[in-house]
């Protein structure tokens, strides 16, 4: 993760709590997207999580959610939601999600400090 990164912490959490992070160039692209969608923010959200599979064992998942789930974790980011479901939290904890856009790669980060390898696809890891 490079120094220019300016990583947020959502609202509702305690400033030595750790969930899950989002830096200012993700929750633009957020944004974005969730315009494109049709997705409401006072409603919906971005949902992230982990599921089995990949070249790795455990893959990522994102994407959007009209509404939160019942157990879902709700990290608040000014006006963008973030769920995030018990089981994934396991993985995700601690997670920052960062937007990457160069001449090579454009699309999401996942920098998870409880991944202990990743493969080169990037949306693959095991913990």
């Amino acid at each position: 993760m490079s120094a220019e990164l300016t990583v947020l912490n959502a609202e509702n959490l305690m400033p030595n709590q750790k969930g899950v992070q989002v830096t200012e160039r993700a929750l633009k692209r957020i944004r974005i997207a969730m315009a494109k969608e049709g997705i409401s923010p006072t409603e919906g959200g971005l949902r992230l999580g982990v599921q089995g599979g990949g070249c790795s064992g455990l893959s990522y998942n994102i994407r959007f959610d009209t509404q939160p789930r019942e157990r879902d974790r709700i990290y608040q980011f000014d006006d963008v939601r973030v769920f995030v479901d018990p089981k994934s939290f396991i993985y995700l904890h601690g997670m920052v999600l960062d937007y990457e856009e160069t001449l090579l790669r454009q699309g999401f980060n996942f920098v998870n400090p409880n991944s202990t390898k990743s493969c080169g696809c990037g949306s693959s890891f095991s913990a």
